[in-house]
């Protein structure tokens, strides 16, 4: 693949959590702001730190790095290193998830986390020329009161925030579990996805689509085992934001070579590519196409239609 002609190309990136942009290097820097002692010695071992079994095993890392964010002023910085970076490689339009559950569970306020991100966004569309939404993502591994709970502190700042998600620890946590806050928020106006058939199985999928209501599945690589949902997938164009990097740091493949993103698109899903959690995963967005192209023998077509089927998949008008 040239590299020049993927680089001319304009993207849109649909799976980004801006808590796993965190470098290192913005993570010790936040920390000695705020007087924050971090349980690494310095920014090697926390990076050294990036070896994971599964998808708890990251998470752990991830909450860890996500306590050095306390301020508005925190949030905006990291929002807007991301979004730095990502200019860099041409990305035009981002759909951005948050944690507000990490950081309201410990006493920083709704507002401080949202008016931190948003203001960084709006910032962004006049100085990088990047449009963005904001989606609002709810911790699976707690309660539904709890997701409905923040909802509700959501309520202040609807005009900042375009929908929600559903995140964190998948196993043993299916879409079912939210039903009634997503249909509650559907009531309120939100656009919906969710995280499913990453670890969960093909029924979480369908929970998603079925009980949730939900426009994108972010991940859903699993939904090859359940031929029947794959054509469901095909025939809607429900779109997956698959995130080629994470899949294999996460152990969900062996390597990037045993990755099924061309069989999917070989059975004409609606795929996109993504970084979800780049500081971690190890590459932002053109990382994640450069390597996959490399590792799965991409053709420039095929390359052309996952960034095409990136604004295609989009909320953006």
């Amino acid at each position: 693949m040239d590299l020049n002609w993927f680089r001319s190309l304009p993207k849109a990136e649909l799976h980004l959590h801006l808590e796993g942009s965190l470098e290192p290097e913005l993570a010790f820097e936040l920390a000695e702001r705020n007087g924050i002692r971090l349980p690494y010695k310095d920014i090697e071992s926390l990076r050294q730190a990036y070896q994971f079994s599964d998808l708890q095993s990251f998470l752990d890392i991830y909450y860890q790095g996500a306590q050095a964010l306390v301020t508005e002023q925190d949030f905006h910085d990291l929002t807007l290193a991301y979004l730095d970076r990502v200019a860099a490689q041409n990305v035009k339009h981002v759909e951005v998830f948050f944690d507000p559950q990490t950081h309201t569970d410990r006493g920083i306020e709704f507002g401080t986390v949202v008016d931190g991100i948003h203001a960084a966004l709006s910032d962004a569309e006049s100085t990088l020329g990047i449009s963005s939404n904001l989606i609002l993502c709810f911790l699976r591994h707690l309660p539904e009161q709890a997701a409905m709970e923040t909802l509700e502190q959501a309520k202040p700042f609807r005009h900042k925030i375009a929908g929600v998600g559903l995140d964190s620890s998948e196993k043993g946590h299916p879409p079912l579990k939210f039903q009634r806050v997503f249909q509650q928020a559907a009531r309120e106006g939100y656009l919906r996805v969710a995280h499913a058939g990453e670890e969960g199985p093909p029924s979480y999928i369908w929970e998603a689509l079925q009980l949730l209501d939900v426009a994108r599945i972010d991940h859903g690589v699993r939904c090859i085992e359940d031929p029947e949902l794959v054509a469901h997938l095909a025939e809607k164009r429900i779109p997956l934001t698959v995130c080629p990097l994470s899949n294999v740091k996460l152990c969900v493949f062996p390597k990037l070579a045993n990755h099924n993103l061309k069989k999917l698109m070989d059975r004409n899903l609606c795929i996109t590519i993504n970084s979800d959690d780049p500081a971690y995963f190890g590459g932002y967005l053109e990382e994640n196409f450069v390597q996959t192209q490399k590792a799965l023998q991409l053709s420039e077509h095929e390359i052309w239609s996952l960034v095409r089927n990136g604004f295609e998949a989009s909320f953006w008008p």
